[in-house]
C-alpha cells in the first residue's frame, strides 16, 4: 500500500472498521499497526469526514447560515495567531483530555477527564463565560477543577475502587462510549443561539460534531490518544485558517 490515499478499497477498508467498532465499541480493541500506519488512518479517516460532511457544508453555506457565537466570540478577542493557539491547540487538548483520555480507564485519565469537566461546568453553568476567557473568575474555575482531580486522583487509585471502575469499564464500555459521544456534541449547542430554528436544526447544527466524536473515539482505542489529538487539533486549525482567509465572510 505504497499511496494509500488514491485507492478507493483504502477508504472502504477505513469505513468498513469504523462502523464495525461503532456498531460493537470495545475497549479491549487495539491495533496492531505501525506508526506510519496510524497516522495514515488517521488521515484517511479526517478525508472521509470531510467527505461525508460536503453535503452538510454546501447546506449550511447556501441555505442557512446560523451565526457561530463562540467563534465570532474569538475572533473579537483574539489576534489571529492567539486565535491559532487557542482555537487550534489549547481547546483541543481540553476537549480530549475531557471526553477521550479516560475512555481507556486508568485512574489518573478518569481524575483529568473530570476535573476538565469540572472545569466545563463552572465556566459554562456557573460564571456564564467562555472557556478560553482568562478573566476574574478563572482561578475560581481552574482552581476547584485542578483540586478535584486530585483528590479523584487519591480515591480511584484506591485498590478496591480502582477494581471496580476498571469492571465497569469493561463492562459498560459499549454505554460509555455512546453518552461520551452524545456528550461532545451536545456541549457544542452553546456555540449557537438558541432561537427556535436552531433548536428544531439541533440534530443537523451538532452533527459533524458527532460525527468527530464517534471517530475520535475510533482512533483513541484502536491507535492511542494522540491520534484523535492531533486530528483534532488539525480539524480546528483548517476551519480558523479558512476563516482568516480574506475572501470568507
Amino acid at each position: 500500500m505504497k499511496y494509500p490515499f488514491l485507492k478507493l478499497r483504502y477508504y472502504q477498508s477505513l469505513l468498513r472498521d469504523l462502523l464495525q467498532f461503532i456498531r460493537k465499541p470495545s475497549q479491549l480493541m487495539l491495533l496492531s499497526k505501525s506508526t506510519k500506519f496510524k497516522i495514515y488512518d488517521t488521515i484517511g479517516l479526517f478525508i472521509l469526514k470531510m467527505v461525508f460532511l460536503i453535503p452538510l457544508i454546501l447546506f449550511f453555506a447556501l441555505v442557512y447560515d446560523p451565526k457561530n457565537q463562540t467563534g465570532a466570540s474569538m475572533a473579537d478577542r483574539f489576534s489571529p495567531l492567539i486565535l491559532l493557539l487557542v482555537g487550534g491547540l489549547i481547546l483541543p487538548v481540553l476537549e480530549e483530555v475531557c471526553f477521550r483520555l479516560s475512555l481507556r480507564f486508568k485512574p489518573v485519565y478518569l481524575a483529568l477527564s473530570s476535573g476538565v469537566l469540572l472545569y466545563y461546568i463552572l465556566t459554562k453553568a456557573v460564571y456564564h463565560t467562555k472557556i478560553s476567557a482568562i478573566d476574574d473568575t478563572f482561578m475560581m474555575r481552574m482552581l476547584p477543577a485542578m483540586m478535584f482531580s486530585f483528590i479523584l486522583l487519591s480515591i480511584f487509585n484506591l485498590k478496591k475502587v480502582k477494581a471496580r471502575l476498571a469492571m465497569f469499564w469493561r463492562i459498560h464500555f459499549r454505554t460509555i462510549y455512546y453518552l461520551n459521544c452524545v456528550l461532545f456534541a451536545a456541549v457544542h449547542v452553546f456555540k449557537y443561539e438558541l432561537s427556535w430554528l436552531n433548536i428544531a436544526l439541533l440534530p443537523l447544527l451538532t452533527l459533524p460534531q458527532l460525527m468527530s466524536a464517534l471517530i475520535y473515539g475510533y482512533t483513541r482505542i484502536s491507535f492511542g490518544f494522540q491520534y484523535p489529538l492531533l486530528f483534532h487539533m488539525s480539524t480546528n486549525l483548517l476551519a480558523i485558517g479558512i476563516s482568516l482567509l480574506p475572501f470568507t465572510d
